[in-house]
């Protein structure tokens, strides 16, 4: 009896020690180096979006099928706070409101925190199935995308819903222009942009996405007039010139990209994967330029930035502990990037032709049309015309 213990203990850490290495040899292709591994509370399973707040300091993580909203103090490196939020998805900080918004998918509600005692202030419903959200600073409104139910749902500051906006399409992710004061939002289904008019809460324009299967993810960079669009179906990753309106460019990504994240000082671009892969793009005057893509960890989807310290966060369902773990990384030079080891660069997980057809596609999502194929470039950019994520509740 003592003998298997010991043996089931030794196999347990020789695993652990693996894992880490792994992990350590995957990230050889990527510009970040590993600064800690934090265990997270819950159970190991999907976690989804997370939004940092500097005003204090918090990582706000949604747990999703953790049914939970964490808020993760970075300074002290502790989870401080534990908010039920039955399958939460999409989150948003506010610092200059002080408080947070949190899209609890399976009670179909949007929830109010106020982000420094973490109590919820208000619920209010959202639709069949509330994702991402988007905060407008001149009306004060929070946008969130009904995912399947094909609507933006309008909550007041407040936490009060004001209306819906009818996109024709699954909705994907939802940002806000501050150049244009235009909320943007994916329409997945039309491989579309849906171009909102916040202060009428109509539609003024639609946005044919090329080359792309199953729009999903979207981050706007409003200070340099440029956006960035993921396809799921065909991992692929759009630049959008938001001056003109035109597509940019095109550059291959992990399979299934989900969650994006950008660091606005460094100008760079981190695109995670449902596959477990990242890139990492620097931004350019038009469009971006690849500066990494490796596998990271297994379902490492989502990540976050700290603009102030430029540390990036991955929230892993299972880490080198085994169970859930945060994975802090810090940035290096491009220069300093090592190639990726041969074991990751055969992986799956990365695409190693110039157009990823769409392998590994997210169970539920037809196979729609990938459009014509994108001519390949010099690191893996494509010269363009012109985290659906998978549910697991």
């Amino acid at each position: 009896m003592h003998t298997r213990r010991v043996s089931v203990f030794a196999a347990g850490a020789a695993a652990a020690c693996v894992a880490v290495w792994v992990a350590a040899a995957s990230a050889a292709g990527l510009p970040l180096t590993e600064v800690v591994r934090v265990a997270l509370p819950g159970p190991a399973n999907r976690f989804d979006y997370a939004s940092f707040d500097p005003s204090t300091g918090r990582l706000w993580i949604s747990h999703m099928d953790g049914d939970q909203l964490l808020a993760f103090d970075t300074r002290s490196r502790k989870v401080v706070k534990a908010i039920p939020a039955p399958g939460v998805h999409g989150v948003i900080a506010v610092p200059a409101l002080g408080r947070v918004y949190a899209s609890a998918t399976n009670a179909r509600q949007v929830l109010t925190i106020d982000s420094h005692s973490g109590e919820i202030l208000a619920r209010a419903p959202a639709g069949q199935y509330p994702d991402g959200l988007a905060y407008d600073a001149v009306e004060r409104h929070v946008f969130v995308s009904d995912e399947s139910g094909g609507v933006e749902t309008v909550i007041s500051a407040a936490g009060k819903r004001i209306g819906t906006i009818p996109l024709g399409g699954s909705a994907g992710n939802v940002q806000y222009d501050a150049g244009s004061g235009r909320i943007l939002v994916d329409v997945q289904t039309r491989d579309q942009i849906a171009v909102i008019d916040p202060r009428t809460n109509r539609i003024v324009r639609r946005l044919s996405v090329p080359n792309c299967a199953n729009d999903h993810s979207l981050y706007v960079d409003s200070p340099h007039r440029l956006a960035f669009v993921t396809c799921d179906g065909n991992a692929t990753l759009l630049t959008l010139d938001l001056r003109t309106m035109n597509f940019t460019g095109a550059y291959g990504v992990g399979t299934s990209p989900d969650v994006l994240a950008f660091d606005p000082v460094l100008r760079r671009l981190y695109v995670s994967a449902e596959s477990g892969t990242v890139a990492v793009f620097a931004e350019t005057a038009h469009g971006a330029r690849r500066l990494g893509l490796s596998f990271l960890a297994d379902k490492a989807h989502s990540v976050a930035v700290d603009p102030g310290t430029h540390l990036v966060y991955f929230p892993l369902e299972r880490g080198s502990n085994g169970g859930p773990q945060l994975l802090i990384m810090k940035p290096t030079s491009p220069g300093s990037v090592t190639s990726a080891p041969s074991s990751a660069s055969k992986s799956s997980n990365v695409p190693t032709g110039p157009s990823s057809p769409g392998t590994g596609r997210p169970s539920g999502i037809s196979r729609r049309r990938s459009g014509r194929r994108l001519s390949s470039g010099p690191d893996d950019h494509r010269e363009c015309c012109g985290g659906r994520r998978r549910r697991r509740r």
